[in-house]
């Protein structure tokens, strides 16, 4: 691959797509250090999560490490090759908001970390008889502050890596996975129990965990010079797929709202959703105003886009499994019956995996899965 042409074909593919005259559908994967991290053969330092999440320079090192190999092996439409500078961040994976309410982080071999369930038996209202939270006495934010130090100050004495310099530095607690979710990392599956048969603590709790969501994404954004309410929001909720749309609106809607109502312009204009969740994607577009959903699986390419409609932005492709196991010629096959569904109508369809790419995926099945996109993607 010549990086050059790659990158100027790169260009003119999303200058098209943003300006509403796409000529093909453009392919950006969801990957993050674990893919680096979880693969032995690319984890030449031997690295482990702990360490990565336990000091901030191995976890600048490993970033690092990893942006360049996905800058010269992984094909995709994004810019290959050196950049101009490198983008750090933070990063707690998905267990930031648990931590930040003071769940027990734990540290399985071969897996990414993950938030201990705490709220069980009588101490179920701990956090309710608490109080709201003081994010300046989590041990798990304090660490969070002092990484996102750790790296401004990095860029302020010229660090570079590859003859290239630090660029945008970003801290964790500037998005939610939603109430729902979080309440579920913290409670487990007695939390759908206490939806149906102790209302009173469950919305409390709703309540709670949407406060708190707001104070912690607005003190985020005051850190990094960010305005504290502002025009675009998006989130998650991913726990939503095992509730019906008729639950989903009468528990979980009006606090989806509140989060739009409290840190955007009233609407949600994205949200990531993964899991069984089709069912719900009308709701969410006539009662958030949301305008891009980015989907996991199952999905049905074939009723999708007539029941969204032709201005909503779908993100979605190939199953993870399959990129994972399958043979590139699995995946081409996958990618080009995806395509051939109605979902590229309108021009707001971009294609990824489903959803988050996973550590030890051949680079021969994404060439594979890009290959068939450039040609089969084609408007």
């Amino acid at each position: 691959m010549t990086f050059e042409k790659h990158n100027e074909e790169v260009k003119r593919v999303w200058e098209a797509y943003r300006a509403g005259r796409p000529v093909r559908v453009p392919l950006a994967f969801g990957i993050n250090a674990r893919y680096l991290l979880l693969d032995d053969a690319l984890n030449t330092s031997g690295v482990t999560f702990k360490e990565y999440s336990d000091d901030p320079e191995v976890m600048l090192s490993t970033q690092l490490a990893f942006q360049e190999y996905v800058r010269f092996n992984v094909p995709q439409d994004a810019e290959m090759g050196l950049p101009q500078a490198w983008n750090v961040s933070v990063d707690m994976q998905n267990y930031y908001e648990a931590g930040f309410l003071g769940a027990p982080v734990y540290f399985p071999e071969g897996n990414v970390p993950a938030a201990e369930i705490f709220l069980t038996g009588d101490g179920k209202r701990s956090l309710l008889d608490a109080g709201p939270v003081d994010l300046d006495k989590s041990p798990l934010w304090r660490k969070n502050i002092e990484f996102y130090e750790y790296f401004l100050e990095k860029k302020r004495q010229g660090y570079e890596f590859r003859g290239r310099p630090i660029g945008e530095v970003g801290i964790r607690g500037l998005g939610t996975d939603g109430p729902l979710t979080l309440f579920m990392s913290i409670r487990g599956g007695e939390g759908l129990v206490d939806m149906y048969v102790d209302e009173e603590y469950f919305h409390a709790m709703m309540d709670y965990l949407t406060e708190f969501s707001v104070a912690m994404i607005r003190k985020a954004r005051r850190i990094s010079g960010q305005q504290e309410r502002q025009d675009i929001f998006g989130f998650a909720d991913d726990s939503i797929e095992l509730i019906s749309v008729d639950d989903y609106k009468r528990h979980i809607l009006p606090y989806h709202k509140r989060l739009a109502a409290e840190l955007g312009a009233g609407r949600a204009d994205s949200i990531h959703i993964c899991g069984d969740v089709q069912r719900h994607f009308p709701t969410l577009i006539s009662e958030l105003g949301v305008k891009a959903i980015d989907t996991g699986f199952p999905i049905n390419w074939e009723t999708l886009r007539d029941e969204v409609g032709e201005g909503v932005e779908i993100s979605g492709g190939v199953h993870v499994a399959t990129l994972l196991r399958g043979s590139p010629g699995d995946v081409r096959a996958e990618t080009e019956r995806i395509l051939a569904t109605p979902i590229t109508r309108g021009g707001r369809f971009m294609m990824r995996e489903a959803n988050n790419l996973a550590p030890l995926t051949p680079v021969a099945s994404l060439a594979a899965m890009y290959e068939a996109v450039k040609e089969f993607g084609r408007y």
